[in-house]
């Protein structure tokens, strides 16, 4: 399988989702925001956490309109898989291939810890490796991780199953508890929390393997 990581100016993720995607089978290319078309034959692009363009005017919105981001439409628009973790959910936000926005977290602060994640649909390729209702532990870090959007698109969201997990105790004000979200054609995930950060026996959990493991296995088969 191949994957593309992205990288911008400000990204602090990059090399964390590069080696856990490489731990779970994948050959990854690092792709920079001003190249203009992703590599061929790819399989996945996973947009990473971080600072892109320090944040400035709003979380993503610069990032989102880099050159690379025209590639990465078209590559989701043509049924390729799309990963945003952290920043990269804001970026999808932004592109728009996910619904909604995240806006600053509720208490005002940045926030960092190990979270409970609830498992709502195991019908995906990213959370087919858990059980319905699974509760499993992953880190967050983020300051504007607040995601709203409108009843009518949170009602689409809840219709369709399109809430890929939920937040056991809500850390930032998220509408419904709500930490990741699907794509109509379920390609596409955003989230906020960090699987990445969760893969290796130091971590304190590793509860992300299973994530990446499920992921790459499902592309395998599509």
């Amino acid at each position: 399988m191949r994957a593309a990581v992205l990288v911008f100016p400000g990204s602090n993720c990059d090399r964390d989702m590069a080696v856990a995607l490489r731990t779970a089978g994948a050959d990854v290319t690092m792709v920079w925001h001003k190249d203009t078309n992703l590599p061929e034959g790819l399989d996945l692009v996973a947009i990473p956490g971080g600072f892109s363009f320090g944040d400035y005017l709003r979380c993503g919105a610069i990032a989102g309109r880099s050159p690379i981001c025209r590639s990465v439409i078209d590559f989701a628009n043509r049924g390729g898989f799309v990963l945003g973790v952290c920043n990269g959910f804001q970026i999808l936000t932004e592109t728009g291939l996910l619904p909604g926005a995240l806006m600053r977290n509720a208490g005002l602060k940045f926030v960092c810890k190990s979270v409970g994640l609830r498992v709502e649909t195991t019908e995906s390729a990213f959370t087919s490796g858990y059980a319905k209702d699974q509760v499993i532990s992953i880190p967050i870090a983020h300051h504007d991780g607040n995601y709203n959007l409108s009843p009518d698109d949170l009602a689409a969201l809840q219709d369709q199953h399109r809430i890929a997990f939920r937040y056991d105790a809500n850390p930032n004000g998220s509408v419904d508890n709500i930490a990741g979200v699907l794509s109509e054609n379920r390609r596409v995930l955003g989230m906020m929390p960090h699987p990445e950060r969760a893969v290796d026996p130091a971590h304190p959990s590793a509860d992300g393997q299973p994530f990446f493991a499920s992921l790459l296995e499902q592309m395998a088969t599509t």
